[in-house]
Parts: structure tokens; C-alpha cells; sequence
């Protein structure tokens, strides 16, 4: 047999339930790699935000660099709404075995955190 696995299917059937939760396991942490994708996608979209205030600073109407500015700023805090809320679908579906992954709560308060930040850039961007 292939893998030196033993003929008694019991043991083949054993085998197959751990390579499952394995792959389970990795799926969890593909998921926690993809919500951090996700995270610095966010944080790009405010890095946008902060260089346009950066050269258009001089923009004459001044309102309309904030404007496009803010656009960035929304589609960040929309990333990082859409991240945590697809985290914790994929993570409620799966069950963890060996590996020990983010709590719901651990992607929540995550992209609360980089919302919460986000809306401060957008007030300093609005009151330079």
C-alpha cells in the first residue's frame, strides 16, 4: 500500500479522519491569512487616503481632496466590516483539532480596532 499504509481498515479509515482534520486545521489558518490580506488591504486604502492629502494638500477647493480622500477612507472601513464578517462565517463552520485559531471575538475587536483608527485619520485628514 501506498504511504506504507497497514491493510486493516480500521487503521486506513483512522487515517483518512486525521488527514480530514488536518486539512480542516489548515483551512482555519488559510482563513486567518486571508482576514489579515484583508486587514492590509484596509490599511492600503488609508496609506491612499493620507498621500492625498499629502499632494493635493494645496488642492484649491480644498473640500474636494477631502472628499476623494474620504472615498478611500469608507472603502477602508468597508474591508475591514466585509474581513471580520467572512472570518467569522468561515470559522463558525469549521472546527479546530491541533490548531489553535483566532476566537470570533479575536477578529471582531481586530477590525474594530482598525476601523476605530481609520475614522481618527479621516477627522485629522478633514480638520488639516
Amino acid at each position: 500500500m501506498q504511504d506504507g499504509c497497514p491493510e486493516n481498515p480500521d487503521t486506513k479509515t483512522e487515517w483518512a479522519e486525521n488527514r480530514t482534520d488536518w486539512a480542516e486545521d489548515r483551512t482555519l489558518q488559510a482563513n486567518e491569512r486571508t482576514f489579515a490580506g484583508w486587514m492590509r488591504t484596509g490599511l492600503g486604502s488609508v496609506a491612499v487616503a493620507i498621500g492625498l492629502k499629502a499632494v493635493f494638500g494645496d488642492f484649491d477647493p480644498t473640500w474636494a481632496a477631502k472628499a476623494v480622500a474620504s472615498l478611500f477612507i469608507i472603502a477602508a472601513l468597508v474591508i475591514f466590516f466585509f474581513a471580520q464578517r467572512n472570518a467569522r462565517r468561515t470559522h463558525a463552520r469549521l472546527e479546530d483539532h491541533a490548531a489553535e485559531p483566532l476566537t470570533h471575538t479575536h477578529f471582531a475587536t481586530i477590525a474594530a480596532i482598525f476601523a476605530v483608527a481609520t475614522l481618527a485619520v479621516g477627522f485629522v485628514l478633514w480638520s488639516l
